[in-house]
Parts: C-alpha cells; sequence; structure tokens
C-alpha cells in the first residue's frame, strides 16, 4: 500500500464525521479549481487519481478556455488525470459541514508524464536545475491583501466596517497595534486555521492603507511547499473572511490612490551540509550572491509577465508607494527591486520585492529560480548597489504595460529554456486573449472624455 493511501485511510478514520473532499488544483491564474466528492472515494483518488479536462490551464481569468492555447475543442476537451500532492490533505476550518481538502497535480494518461502546463510541472522543471547543483533553494513568502465590504460602491471596493468600532478605517498607519484589535478576532481565525492545515503562517502587519494587511510565512526548504502555503493561505484567507461577513481581495491595485499589493519572496541557497552559500558580509557580497543578483536583474523585465500577469498590476508602480520601476539592488533598502536584508550574516538572502499579490506564486518561483540559476551558471555580474533612494537616481526602465510584457516573455530565450516553449506560448495566448478583450472595452471614462466633447 502506497504511503499517501495509508494517510487517506488514516484520515478518515480521524475524521468519520467527514462529509466533503475538495479536490484542489490551481490553473494558470493561481485560481483553485477542482472537484467536490464523497469521502468514499478518497481512497480511490489517491489510488487512481480523478479525470480534469487539460482545458484547465486554458482557462483566461473569467474561467473561460482560450481556443488559441490548442488545449480546448482542438483535443476535444480531453481528460489528463490528476493526482494527489503528499501531504496536503486536511481539514477545511471554515465550512459548516466537515470538509477536507487536498491539493492535485496533473498527468498525462499514463500516470507518470507531468502535465508540461501545470504550474507545478513548471516550477519542478526548474527545481531540478538546482538538485544538479546540489543546491536547496529556501523559500519565504510576503503576501499583501485588503479586506474589503461585501457591499460595494458603484462596483468598487470600500473598506468593510470594523467588528470593534462600527467605523470603515480611512486613515495610514503602517504597523498600527490599534489596526490590529480592529480586526483582532479575523486575524486570529486566520492564523488558527493556518496552524490547523499545517501552514506555516508566523505573523499579521497592518499594511500602509485603510484595511490593508500582510501575511508572513516562515521559510521552508522545499519550494514547491512554499507555494503550496501562498496558493492554500489566499483560499483559507478568503473563506475566513467570508465568515466574518467581509471580504478580500488580492487585486494588484485595487485604490488607486492607496498601496497596492505585492507578493515579495524571499531566497536563499543551502548546500548539501545545509550551509547558506550567500552567507557572509552584506558589505561585500560573495560571488554567488552576486551572480543571484545579476541573474535576477537580468532577466526581470524577460519574467515581468509572470510578475505582474495582469492588466491591473502595471498600475501599482508607483514610488511613493515603494514599488521600484527599475531593476536594482541594495542592502536594507526598500526603495530597490531586490533588497538584501540585514541582520545576522548567516542567514543572508535576497528579497525580490517587484510581483503583485495578483501573481501565480508557483509561477513567480520559477521564474525568479530561473533567474537565479541562469546568474549563478553564467556569472552575471550586477551593476553597482543602490543606497539611498532608488527612485531618485534610476529611470523607470522596468516594461510598465502587460502588452510589453507578454512580448518580453514570448521572445526571452532564457525562459523558453528553463521554463519551456510549449508552456509559455500557452501561457501567453491566454493573456493576449484577455488584453484583447479588455482593450475591445468602452470604459466608462471614455464616454465621460470623448462623448460630448469630440
Amino acid at each position: 500500500m502506497s504511503s499517501g493511501l495509508s494517510q487517506a485511510e488514516a484520515f478518515l478514520r480521524e475524521h468519520p464525521e467527514l462529509q466533503f473532499v475538495d479536490l484542489l488544483i490551481a490553473d494558470m491564474n493561481g485560481i483553485v479549481r477542482g472537484k467536490r466528492v464523497d469521502p468514499s472515494a478518497l481512497t480511490k483518488v489517491f489510488d487512481k487519481g480523478i479525470a480534469l479536462p487539460a482545458s484547465i490551464f486554458a482557462l483566461n481569468i473569467q474561467g473561460t478556455t482560450v481556443e488559441e492555447t490548442g488545449l480546448g475543442l482542438d483535443i476535444g476537451e480531453a481528460d489528463r488525470i490528476c493526482m494527489p500532492v503528499p501531504d496536503t490533505l486536511s481539514m477545511e476550518p471554515w465550512q459548516k459541514r466537515p470538509t477536507a481538502q487536498l491539493l492535485m497535480t496533473m498527468f498525462e494518461l499514463d500516470r507518470e508524464t507531468p502535465f508540461f502546463a501545470d504550474p507545478r510541472v513548471v516550477l519542478q522543471r526548474v527545481i531540478s536545475r538546482f538538485d544538479e547543483l546540489g543546491l536547496t533553494p529556501v523559500t519565504a513568502f510576503e503576501l499583501e491583501f485588503y479586506l474589503i465590504d461585501q457591499e460595494n460602491i458603484s462596483g468598487r471596493p470600500q473598506p468593510p466596517k470594523s467588528p470593534i468600532s462600527g467605523k470603515r478605517p480611512a486613515s495610514v498607519q503602517v504597523y498600527s497595534i490599534d489596526d490590529l484589535d480592529e480586526y483582532a478576532e479575523f486575524l486570529a481565525d486566520v492564523l488558527d486555521a493556518a496552524h490547523e492545515q499545517s501552514i506555516p503562517a508566523d505573523a499579521l502587519v497592518a499594511e500602509s492603507a485603510p484595511g490593508q494587511f500582510e501575511v508572513n510565512l516562515h521559510h521552508v526548504d522545499n519550494p514547491m511547499y512554499s507555494c503550496d502555503h501562498a496558493t492554500l493561505l489566499k483560499r483559507l484567507i478568503k473563506n475566513m473572511a467570508y465568515d466574518h461577513e467581509m471580504d478580500t481581495t488580492f487585486m494588484a491595485k485595487p485604490y488607486h490612490d492607496q498601496s497596492g499589493s505585492g507578493m515579495h519572496l524571499h531566497i536563499s541557497l543551502v548546500d548539501d551540509k545545509g550551509h547558506n552559500i550567500f552567507a557572509g558580509d552584506p558589505e561585500q557580497p560573495n560571488d554567488m550572491l552576486r551572480w543571484a543578483v545579476g541573474g535576477l536583474l537580468a532577466t526581470m523585465n524577460d519574467a515581468m509577465a509572470l510578475l505582474c500577469p495582469n492588466i491591473n498590476s502595471y498600475r501599482r508602480f508607483s514610488p511613493e508607494f515603494y514599488v521600484s520601476s527599475a531593476p536594482t539592488w541594495g542592502l536594507d533598502n526598500r526603495t530597490t527591486a531586490l533588497r538584501i536584508p540585514g541582520g545576522d550574516p548567516e542567514a543572508l538572502r535576497i528579497e525580490h520585492r517587484v510581483a503583485g499579490a495578483d501573481a501565480n506564486p508557483y509561477l513567480l518561483m520559477a521564474s525568479l529560480l530561473a533567474g537565479i540559476h541562469y546568474g549563478i551558471t553564467h556569472k552575471i555580474e550586477p551593476p553597482p548597489i543602490t543606497e539611498g533612494n532608488a527612485h531618485d537616481q534610476h529611470e523607470a526602465s522596468l516594461v510598465n504595460n502587460l502588452r510589453d510584457a507578454l512580448r518580453n516573455l514570448e521572445s526571452s530565450e532564457v525562459m523558453r529554456e528553463y521554463l519551456g516553449e510549449n508552456f509559455l506560448d500557452i501561457f501567453v495566448a491566454c493573456k493576449e486573449h484577455e488584453l484583447n478583450e479588455f482593450e475591445h472595452t468602452i470604459s466608462d471614462l471614455e464616454y465621460l472624455w470623448y462623448l460630448h466633447t469630440v
């Protein structure tokens, strides 16, 4: 009997009250999709998997199949087989009826060949490059999000009323303990539920806008686990907010005059003896750290469509909101794209600060690890360290729109080599379809400006 199958049987014995099991798989946008099954089907799922159409990875942000990918009608909406991801079976604390969840990943019909378009498979392709070097990435996400009211104003979000004071937050109070107190029950339930699901969330911080918070995940020595944790945490936060009669958004820029929401990623590399190869004096970074930074900066424009995958993503870039518009790096400098945090020299790491909270964690991780591996293996030297305000010293040179970002990604030899040509073709087709539909939509602002004036 496989270890997964025995785990499933043990889980069923431990939870005789179980009524449903959600089988989850993250699509190209990081949106969790799947099936809900009866607990009696769980052992069969572990043994034989479940069938889902390959077109699940051809869905745009609206959930519509993009036929240009070739994964829809061209192959008859054919199924592939999804198998369980080990050690991801857990209860869903927010459900009124006892329900469990299980992450899945897609294979070809032989159940052995990973399906090329699954973001988990794309990430594993890059991780294997580090296995060949005898190195293990140690990673941790920081996720920013907004609590919003379940009632919008003319389709636009607004902060929720505080359960304590009954007032809507309006002030900008970064790191405010009072703001944490206002939503204490919700935030405590998020951390409790995360621990119940073995998601290593270890801190919550009030961020720099009304209703905005950041949750930190503890570092782990498997990048895939980091992405699993981030994906499941987003789902947990959304559902826990519903329980508290609120809503949430991980949209990169929900308010034009407030900070956007980012997804920062901390990365170090350890060798087969567990030694951090970036360790040392941050004032004189060693070769490995410099080359890793060099690779990340050299490929940053190539990867922007994966770091900022939506039209709204690019509205987040603004100097006053600590989002760099140039490929820069600095020591303990939050105005740069890459920050080398201070502290323990043995824990030296890179903090990547460009991606939005709307990014797919698996694809974000894959693109950054690709840049690091490329930098190390090609010994890419970075530009000089930036001291002081990077916005005052560097012209904006990162692409600032999705159209150009997709062109850069499509023509990037580095990203095609690391992530796979077939995968990139599908990703670009999905996003170009969204972009074309958006650009053909006439906005309210266009009517306001042009209807009676031209």
